[in-house]
């Protein structure tokens, strides 16, 4: 198995394009997790530099709107599409709401199910707050419900919104890890869903749960033979990045911490 690590564009929004495609390359990355760009020419420049450069791509569906049913799953559908566009490794989805049924969550499950189907692409379901992923409890039943419901690991969710390091979830975070096809590296705490510096030995803790989660991910996708696991080192800008009072500077730069979760990620798992 494969380990490709890419780089969220999240919070690099301000950089051209091109430019930062440029960045990410020398800094090392295997690729790029991002948004299908609604600009024809970024589009086609992002196609053409993934080709040319052999570097991967996961496509985020995070645009679908509407505060109904109806309306967030037409906008769904259609967002899905779109993202199959580059051909990515996966489409690593926000899906549904947290206040819509679950049983409409299930309707969004099996219409993203429909598409993979069709098309090919695998969707898989990022653990996020606000969506049908924001708890393990609620997590755990579509698990019961759908064999073939993945996900996007980002545990940083449900440590924040827990108020835990997961203690109380075992068998739920088993399952997840299970069915995990890609992850979000970025470390939560009780309190946020992003720590102030990784790096920093206050965090230990903290980073040292998640390794361990990392770890059953990337032996149980080697043990069933998965080709390539995706990683991204989701490290954000504020608000989940803290700054220093008074000022609008982040208390440490987004991309140096991401490039620190880069280089340990290849280095722990560069034997599998």
């Amino acid at each position: 198995m494969k380990i490709k690590i890419l780089s969220p564009q999240w919070g690099h929004e301000h950089l051209p394009l091109g430019g930062f495609l440029d960045k990410i390359k020398l800094a090392g990355y295997d690729g790029i997790d991002t948004w299908i760009p609604t600009d024809h020419n970024d589009k086609k420049l992002l196609f053409d530099y993934l080709q040319k450069h052999e570097m991967y791509m996961v496509s985020h569906q995070h645009r679908a709107e509407g505060s109904t049913l109806k309306k967030f799953k037409a906008s769904f559908i259609k967002n899905l599409y779109e993202c199959a566009g580059p051909a990515p490794l996966l489409i690593n989805s926000h899906t549904g709401r947290d206040y819509f049924s679950f049983e409409q969550n299930l309707e969004l499950v099996d219409a993203a199910q429909e598409f993979t189907v069709k098309t090919g692409i695998k969707v898989v379901h990022e653990t996020h707050r606000g969506r049908l992923g924001y708890s393990p409890q609620m997590t755990s039943e579509f698990f019961a419900a759908r064999p073939d419901f993945n996900i996007t690991a980002d545990f940083s969710h449900w440590v924040c919104v827990t108020e835990s390091m997961l203690e109380n979830f075992k068998p739920i975070v088993d399952e997840a890890i299970k069915r995990s096809y890609h992850i979000h590296a970025r470390i939560g705490f009780e309190q946020g869903p992003q720590v102030a510096d990784p790096r920093a030995p206050e965090w230990g803790y903290a980073l040292n749960n998640f390794l361990t989660w990392w770890d059953q991910i990337v032996l149980n996708n080697a043990h069933i033979g998965r080709d390539i696991l995706p990683i991204t080192t989701e490290f954000g800008p504020e608000p989940y990045m803290p700054k220093t009072p008074f000022s609008v500077e982040p208390i440490v730069n987004q991309f140096e911490i991401n490039c620190y979760m880069k280089d340990l990620i290849r280095e722990r798992y560069s034997r599998i």
